[in-house]
């Protein structure tokens, strides 16, 4: 008994020591995010717990047009490119799972290879070159579009999806299309929240493809903006977008860059607890009595 007691002892005291280990840097950068400039350069930059706080990093940051700018086309991405890999994923998902498609075998090897084998950078940056979309949103969103993972993924739960379903709505007089949209798909909400989730943050930490494809600052995501404000703040020469941020105000660049993580983050950390609750829920709960 004596033994089991010490042994839930040490186990709660190391996941303990790990989880604040963990979420100490988290602490920090929301430490110093709300710290005042002139107590952060007193300290000499280590706070653990401001005497002062202060929103100037954040008023400073949510008024630059650099910034705002860059959250837009986050926003954008994120709303925009999600809600498109999702029909894409979903429609050719669907029609995978059917096993009266003619081609289907055909095209979940054309699906498989994608998974197998890539391209590299240099086919992906001349497809994109082609197309004319260098410097064009467009770009961060099209080549990304599906995943054959997730295709295969939701193949898998559609094919779970009793047929009985399906043959009800055509005596109903339902075609393809109507069954997708009016029974399939309302039974797909928590995957569709899933899979929504993981394109949702794969947008909108977009990084390398728009280090790849775009040049304009104006068109910078979210992610390049916060990249250069790092690079550049520990370095004399300011270079467009992340200069805006730091020059105009007397403000510690350190303190800034840790407002604009937090603020970067935080849109991020509020879709989890929404979307949580449709993980748990049984897929086909109510859908079929027998």
């Amino acid at each position: 008994m004596k033994e089991g007691k010490l042994f839930d002892f040490i186990n709660i005291f190391i996941l303990t020591l790990v989880g604040l280990v963990t979420l100490f840097p988290l602490y920090y950068v929301f430490v110093v995010s709300f710290t005042d400039p002139a107590e952060y350069i007193t300290k000499q930059g280590f706070v653990l717990f401001p005497e002062k706080w202060s929103l100037l990093s954040y008023k400073y940051i949510l008024s630059t047009a650099s910034y705002i700018r860059a959250t837009g086309v986050s926003t954008f991405l994120a709303t925009v490119g999600t809600l498109l890999s999702l029909m894409v994923t979903a429609t050719l998902a669907y029609g995978l799972s059917r096993k009266r498609l003619k081609i289907r075998k055909p095209l979940m090897l054309m699906v498989l290879f994608t998974m197998l084998f890539s391209p590299g950078i240099i086919p992906h940056y001349i497809l994109v070159r082609d197309l004319h979309l260098i410097n064009n949103i467009w770009s961060l969103i099209l080549p990304v579009l599906s995943s054959g993972w997730y295709v295969f993924l939701m193949k898998s739960f559609f094919d779970s999806i009793p047929p009985a379903l399906e043959e009800a709505a055509m005596v109903d007089g339902y075609n393809d299309i109507g069954i997708f949209f009016r029974i399939i798909l309302p039974l797909s909400l928590p995957a569709m929240a899933a899979f929504g989730l993981f394109y949702a943050v794969g947008y909108w930490n977009t990084y390398f493809n728009a280090v790849l494809y775009i040049n304009d600052s104006t068109k910078w995501p979210l992610q390049i903006l916060l990249q250069n404000i790092l690079i550049e703040s520990s370095t004399s020469s300011q270079g467009a977008g992340a200069a805006e941020l730091m020059n105009e105000q007397q403000l510690p660049a350190q303190t800034l860059k840790m407002a604009a993580v937090v603020v970067a983050t935080t849109p991020i950390l509020l879709i989890y607890p929404l979307l949580q609750k449709h993980f748990a829920k049984g897929v086909m709960l109510g859908s079929v009595k027998e």
